[in-house]
């Protein structure tokens, strides 16, 4: 009688997880605050890594910046520097206003810091010893964006070993190196927040990018199960949000290209439109975004067709070769730059 009382629980249980799933998408939860907290965003030196530590620092987050490339680090960082400098000289000009009304600003815009790392993230030492000075330094990490990532662009039988090895450190052990270095103190405060930016291509694949793909799926089944172990902890205070956006125009995949006919209506995401959607997701701990909407569905259709099914949608669409130009690009930039260094 009780496993039936428990079914009838767990069934309205259910029911009322999609009522206020449906209720999220007709009303807009309001978004947190992370104004103050310690940020940290690895891959911070480009494309959505650099976006990513923009839009938390208009939002007053106290940003950690990680990238193996220091240049294009401090260049992010510079971005951040600027970001602050304007709000403190807006909070500056309303201040005379601010104290006639006799209010006062909760955070300090001059308070407000940027921190840059070097570091490897595909090395699991140099990952942990950055974070041990970041503990040092600046404090314990509230929010993690595990961002960084890479694309090798040959063939499974073309591609070297190092390359392959390279593609899972970085895509996907990386995560299991950040999370194990910033979540114990997480786990103290009950508190903290976990990102993982993964890829349409963790959830469904094509041809030509197997050790990407195996990467991303790699990097989705840890974010699950992390988050399924932190449900089972009852650690309810750190949210967890899974990003898993289609082709981005950030130049990573330059040359990808699905059927001509359909590209208007599925065309590569802009990097701001992805990065803005991620973070509305982030901030009213939304645990998935796909962007567009439309990878909901594929999903889902690739979950329940036949395999042969699902091979014919691809070619429809032009999404079983559609790497293979990527890959050719790739190719082709590899020869000429190994016939100047040999010139």
């Amino acid at each position: 009688m009780n496993i039936l009382l428990e079914l009838f629980v767990v069934t309205f249980r259910v029911l009322w997880a999609f009522v206020l799933a449906a209720a999220k998408w007709l009303v807009r939860p309001k978004e947190k605050s992370v104004a103050g907290q310690v940020c940290l965003i690895t891959g911070a030196g480009s494309g959505l890594g650099r976006l990513f530590a923009l839009e938390f620092a208009r939002r007053r987050a106290l940003l950690v910046l990680w990238d193996i490339n220091t240049q294009s680090n401090e260049e992010t960082a510079g971005m951040v520097r600027h970001i602050y400098r304007e709000m403190a000289e807006a909070a500056a000009a309303a201040a005379p206003r601010v104290a006639g009304d006799g209010e006062k600003d909760a955070l300090p815009h001059c308070n407000l810091q940027v921190y840059t790392y070097t570091c490897d993230v595909g090395k699991r030492e140099n990952v942990y010893s950055t974070a041990e000075r970041v503990r040092k330094e600046v404090g314990e990490v509230s929010v993690l964006v595990n961002n960084a990532g890479v694309v090798s662009g040959h063939h499974l039988l073309e591609c070297p070993d190092e390359l392959i090895e390279r593609t899972m450190m970085v895509n996907c052990h990386a995560h299991f190196w950040t999370t194990k270095a910033f979540l114990p103190k997480m786990l103290e405060m009950n508190h903290g927040h976990i990102v993982t930016v993964a890829s349409s291509l963790g959830l469904f694949s094509t041809a030509g990018v197997e050790d990407y793909c195996a990467s991303k799926f790699g990097a989705v089944g840890f974010h699950e199960s992390l988050s399924h172990e932190l449900k089972a902890a009852e650690k309810d205070g750190i949210k967890t949000t899974l990003v898993c956006p289609y082709l981005v125009d950030t130049g990573m995949f330059r040359g990808c290209r699905i059927r001509k006919e359909i590209e208007p209506f599925l065309p590569p995401l802009k990097p701001e439109y992805c990065v803005k959607q991620a973070m509305r997701a982030i901030l009213t701990d939304q645990p998935m975004i796909c962007t567009p909407r439309l990878m909901y569905m594929v999903t889902f259709m690739k979950s329940i067709l036949p395999f042969e099914a699902v091979v014919c949608m691809y070619r429809f669409l032009g999404a079983d070769k559609c790497m293979y130009p990527f890959i050719a690009q790739r190719k082709q930039a590899t020869n000429n730059n190994e016939a100047k260094n040999g010139m």
